[in-house]
């Protein structure tokens, strides 16, 4: 059974690792947008989509980036009394706290898959189903959800980003559990 745990965390580990190390270049095409917005706001006609693009990007910078920065472990921790525990105490309160995490990512996982559902144009209450259908040919797509922007770019493509980042945290985090259940074991990561 170790080796099954180890094998899930190597594998999950290295697809967030390389994940995260490319979406990490995805700073500077934010800061390619802005700078484009700048320059045409300036001496050209303003572009239409710059604004809604960056936030796009950042979205998927800041949902794709996380599972790596968690497995980095630069997220924020009350260091005052966790800097100072033993490795088993630490241990124990990261398993306990990854439970509440696991618990509030399977929620938004929902929601962003009912959001996408929503976005390809499914109105009923079922989501799961209706991705299942599409992938059976027994449901179609919809009338696709746009923005009300002047610009009006479809929003499933970030909706799915969405999806895959919330999927991909989810998996980090059972990870991390498990790195914690090896820890209390006595085992070496």
């Amino acid at each position: 059974m170790s080796g099954l745990i180890r094998g899930y965390i190597r594998i999950v580990d290295a697809v967030n690792h390389r994940v995260g190390r490319i979406v990490m270049y995805g700073i500077f095409v934010l800061m390619g947008i802005l700078l484009w917005s700048s320059i045409s706001k300036t001496f050209f006609l303003p572009s239409l989509w710059t604004l809604e693009m960056a936030q796009f990007v950042m979205v998927a910078y800041y949902i794709l980036g996380g599972p790596y920065s968690i497995q980095l472990g630069s997220n924020v921790r009350m260091d005052l009394l966790y800097g100072g525990w033993s490795v088993r105490k630490k241990a124990w309160f990261d398993l306990l706290t990854v439970l509440f995490l696991i618990f509030y990512l399977c929620v938004l996982l929902y929601g962003a898959v009912s959001s996408t559902a929503y976005s390809l144009g499914y109105w009923g209450s079922e989501p799961f189903s209706y991705f299942g259908g599409l992938l059976t040919g027994s449901e179609e797509i919809g009338r696709m959800e746009r923005s009300s922007t002047a610009w009006r770019p479809y929003l499933w493509p970030i909706k799915g980003v969405m999806v895959l980042g919330m999927f991909l945290m989810l998996l980090q985090c059972i990870s991390e559990l498990l790195k914690d259940v090896l820890r209390l074991k006595g085992e070496t990561i």
